[in-house]
């Protein structure tokens, strides 16, 4: 039976030979934001479709677009799979939680808001590797860039 390192192997392998939800959604009305990671070359373009749903902003679509290393390609997958259709106050405790296990201070937890990181915790192995940080939230931090910068409304 092989050990948990090998699963978690494996689910981020998965990740970036078969990545989720790639592509792009037309802009406007999608959110999108671009992310670089000069030290390694990774490139991730995010883009959101956030829809109201009971009045509650869900992201609805989500597409990851770009190039890079096995460990910034495989979080941008799991992290899309992990947000769509998720209230965006989850998505936001989400990212701290991710963050947190990624060793970087993100403020306090949402008490009202419970997140589970399932497969995300398959990156956790990353923090062993401190300049492979960087390429494991990428995503995230662009992510949360796409969720707050909102679309220009047409005029």
């Amino acid at each position: 039976m092989p050990g948990l390192e090998d699963l978690y192997r494996e689910i981020i392998l998965d990740h970036y030979r078969t990545p989720r939800n790639r592509g792009e959604l037309a802009v406007p009305p999608a959110r999108h934001a671009e992310g670089h990671n000069p030290l390694c070359g990774d490139e991730i373009t995010v883009f959101l479709d956030v829809a109201e749903q009971n009045g509650v902003d869900v992201i609805s679509d989500v597409k990851i677009a770009g190039q890079g290393c096995s460990i910034s390609q495989s979080s941008a997958s799991m992290m899309s799979a992990a947000v769509k259709g998720k209230s965006v106050r989850e998505v936001r405790a989400l990212v701290r939680k991710f963050k947190g296990m990624m060793s970087i201070d993100t403020g306090e937890d949402d008490p009202e808001v419970d997140v589970l990181l399932g497969d995300l915790e398959a990156l956790q192995g990353v923090v062993k590797f401190p300049v492979r940080i960087k390429c494991a939230t990428l995503a995230w931090n662009t992510l949360i860039e796409a969720l707050d910068n909102p679309v220009p409304s047409d005029t």
